[in-house]
């Protein structure tokens, strides 16, 4: 079993990427082998000079919802923050995180806020807590998405905004990060993060791909808050993993099929698309899966699709780092991490990324 603090590293604040890069392709990329061994640092748009023609990539085409609000107190004017997880099963109901947790009270009218004035028409109620979220009733005639459409803002990450308040930037988000906190192939919407190995591509990069014979699939796993739960267990095996669901379509099985039939690698974009094709069963089916998830990959697992990955650098103690591990080994990972440091790679959800070829 892997201790969970075996995944620590000390991380200087200045590295953690509050901005996008200029360009979505000027990311720096590291890349390395299975084995864990560096084998340059590049950039993103470099990616396809290590792609042969026959491998296949899969991106997780997941769009991310405006899921961040503001709430404020009819009769104190009092100020919350939210973030909207998922629907229940009566539509007008939601999980949600508030915070501050102490300002929070059931049965208090609330209306939601948004960058032009409050929708008067968005009545907000907070039902109950459970466990680490918050049962929230949204009345009046806009629906969650509509309100959410109307005055909601890109769902960036507690560090991202944690680092622009230290620097004097008390926005929830700008228009670019609405723009840039989403994949260039974004389909379905429902995610409240965002994949986010997939924001170094454009339209170019994805282009130069296909003209080198790499076939790009497509899943769609929605990305929820879990993804950033630290492990907090003695050990990596025992966290609690969140659940996920995926679909991957009949078009995707085929492109696997056809893939591992000819000889060619899969190249997964992100730890998302590697949990939905991990959870695949044997052998795929022919047919659209829509499945949940509840995979916690971690060093030992024999993987039985994916032969390599794009990655951010991710959170210490997480199961996204965990699953890293499991690709090319701890110390490795480890050892790649003081190196990216070292260098000052930009960390997490706006940062750099590394690619691990088979």
């Amino acid at each position: 079993m892997l201790r969970s603090d075996a995944l620590d590293y000390d991380l200087p604040p200045h590295l953690i990427a509050a901005y996008p890069c200029p360009q979505r392709d000027a990311s720096r990329m590291m890349v390395l082998d299975r084995s864990g061994r560096i084998l340059a640092h590049r950039y993103a748009r470099d990616l396809p000079e290590y792609l042969r023609p026959g491998d296949a990539m899969i991106l997780n085409d997941s769009r991310v919802i405006p899921a961040r609000f503001t709430a404020r107190r009819l009769d104190t004017g009092g100020r919350i923050e939210g973030l909207y997880l998922a629907p229940r099963t009566d539509p007008r109901e939601a999980d949600a995180l508030l915070r501050p947790g102490s300002r929070v009270r059931l049965a208090t009218p609330y209306v939601i806020e948004s960058p032009s004035g409050d929708l008067e028409d968005s009545r907000l109620t907070v039902l109950g807590r459970e466990k680490d979220h918050w049962l929230v009733r949204l009345d009046g005639p806009p629906s969650w998405s509509e309100a959410l459409g109307r005055a909601g803002h890109a769902p960036l990450p507690p560090y991202i905004l944690s680092r622009r308040r230290e620097a004097g930037d008390a926005s929830l988000d700008t228009p670019e990060d609405r723009a840039r906190y989403q994949t260039v192939y974004a389909g379905p919407e429902g995610a409240v993060a965002a994949p986010t190995a997939g924001l170094h591509f454009t339209e170019d990069l994805l282009a130069e791909c296909r003209r080198r014979g790499v076939d790009l699939g497509f899943l769609t796993l929605h990305v929820g808050a879990g993804t950033f739960k630290p492990v907090e267990t003695e050990f990596v095996e025992q966290h609690p993993i969140h659940e996920e669901w995926f679909t991957v379509s009949a078009a995707t099985l085929e492109l696997l099929r056809r893939t591992r039939n000819r000889g060619g690698r899969l190249i997964a974009v992100g730890t998302t698309s590697v949990r939905a094709l991990e959870s695949l069963p044997d052998p795929p089916p022919d047919q659209t899966r829509t499945a949940a998830t509840r995979l916690l990959i971690t060093p030992g697992l024999r993987f039985r699709r994916v032969d390599g990955l794009l990655t951010n650098f991710h959170l210490p103690r997480s199961s996204l780092m965990a699953l890293v591990a499991a690709v090319i080994g701890v110390e490795p990972l480890l050892a790649a991490y003081r190196e990216a440091i070292a260098r000052e790679y930009r960390f997490y959800s706006y940062g750099d990324c590394m690619l691990i070829l088979p």
